[in-house]
């Protein structure tokens, strides 16, 4: 995912990845990824800092987005939901500093909100990035697992294990970004890894996860 000038977006060409950001004129702008764009006024150039930001973090941030809805198609919505707010308070945001940290609150905070108010089922998809360069079905197949086994959980359960085992968070922090007590989060998260060990495809979680991180 990244931040392209419309003109430029439009062109097949550039649909792939790119080492560095292109620069950005004062038209309108699309935050790409995959088939969603977010669209900004003509008159609005990217606030100081975020097109950088954006084009540092997104493939992290859209990870942890395909974790917790487990379709590629919703990953892209939730991030581009929550990007979209972050660019009208960026100011604000880069100036408290820690900017990464407000905006994966605000990830997992706007996941929960959404299941809650009307994600009713969800459809299966293959993650965001693709298959790898390397052993491509291996790879797949390690990520449709990761999926299924987190399909096991709730919305909930899945938010608390992605933000305690996947972003390290403590209980505390993961307690402060779902707006729950801490016992919340230490019951879920141990309902949580009871389900998975039951789970084959646990072992396949870990391993994904260990080079996913690398």
């Amino acid at each position: 995912m990244l931040l392209r000038p419309a003109a430029l977006a439009a062109d097949k060409t550039l649909t792939g990845p790119e080492p560095a950001l292109t620069s950005l004129p004062s038209q309108s702008v699309q935050v790409v990824g995959g088939t969603h764009t977010m669209q900004r006024p003509r008159e609005l150039a990217p606030p100081e800092g975020f097109a950088e930001f954006v084009a540092a973090r997104s493939d992290a941030l859209l990870r942890s987005a395909w974790l917790l809805t487990g379709d590629a198609g919703r990953a892209e919505d939730l991030l581009q939901t929550v990007l979209a707010d972050v660019w009208r308070r960026w100011a604000t945001i880069r100036s408290a500093g820690h900017p990464e940290a407000y905006l994966r609150r605000a990830l997992f905070t706007t996941y929960v909100s959404w299941w809650r108010r009307r994600w009713r089922s969800e459809i299966p998809s293959q993650p965001p990035d693709g298959p790898s360069r390397g052993d491509v079905a291996g790879e797949s197949a390690d990520r449709d697992a990761v999926r299924r086994a987190l399909a096991r959980l709730s919305r909930q359960q899945r938010a608390i294990v992605v933000l305690r085992y996947v972003e390290d968070l403590t209980v505390q922090r993961t307690a402060e970004v779902l707006g729950c007590s801490h016992n919340t989060v230490k019951v879920q998260a141990f309902r949580a890894l009871r389900i998975l060990r039951t789970d084959p495809n646990l072992e396949l979680f870990a391993a994904w996860r260990s080079r996913s991180d690398a």
